[in-house]
């Protein structure tokens, strides 16, 4: 009964310690513009429902965006949005797995904000591309706390196609800003990314 008792302990100390290397969020922010300069009006989608997992020890990066989560100034950009461009019923959510290639620099026993540089595949529209980005990451009291990148996405790269009725008004790249507030949590990144 001892011996049972302390396989289990060391296994619950053992996933305690893994886990405490994941940092989690299920509210990540992402924001875009196709906004060109001869457009009468912008064209900007906030989504505030974005999963998140970096795992401090390997560097590795996950985020997951719903699609359909995307919110628009005018109802008729997020129907233009989710029918005619990104075909969100079909394609009903874009991926990006990567891995941040500097780890190392980013020291969770001090305190401040890291330069770090992010790799990895983008899946948008049902088209995979690797991208490559910089960013920043966050610590405070001995945790990753929040994660920001800004990068450009070339519309085509992904297959979406503008209708030349409006080419002149939608910027041939998306302007992209994501904002993670992460957390820890004992919970598996199968919770966040089922298969």
């Amino acid at each position: 009964m001892k011996k049972t008792l302390l396989v289990c302990a060391l296994a619950l100390i053992s996933s305690w310690s893994y886990s405490q290397s994941r940092y989690f969020t299920k509210n990540g922010k992402v924001h875009f513009d196709c906004t060109s300069p001869s457009s009468p009006e912008n064209i900007i989608g906030i989504n505030d429902k974005v999963s998140s997992v970096i795992d401090a020890s390997t560097g590795a990066l996950e985020f997951a965006i719903l699609m359909k989560a995307f919110s628009f100034e005018k109802a008729l950009m997020q129907e233009h949005f989710n029918e005619n461009y990104v075909e969100s019923d079909k394609f009903p959510k874009a991926t990006f797995k990567g891995t941040v290639s500097n780890m190392n620099i980013v020291n969770l026993s001090k305190d401040g904000s890291y330069p770090v540089k992010v790799i990895g595949m983008m899946t948008l529209h049902g088209v995979s591309k690797e991208i490559t980005s910089g960013g920043n990451i966050t610590v405070k009291g001995g945790s990753i706390v929040a994660a920001n990148s800004d990068f450009k996405l070339v519309l085509a790269d992904y297959g979406v196609t503008v209708p030349s009725l409006v080419k002149d008004k939608v910027a041939s790249e998306a302007k992209i800003s994501i904002v993670f507030s992460y957390y820890t949590a004992m919970w598996d990144m199968q919770f966040y990314f089922p298969r």
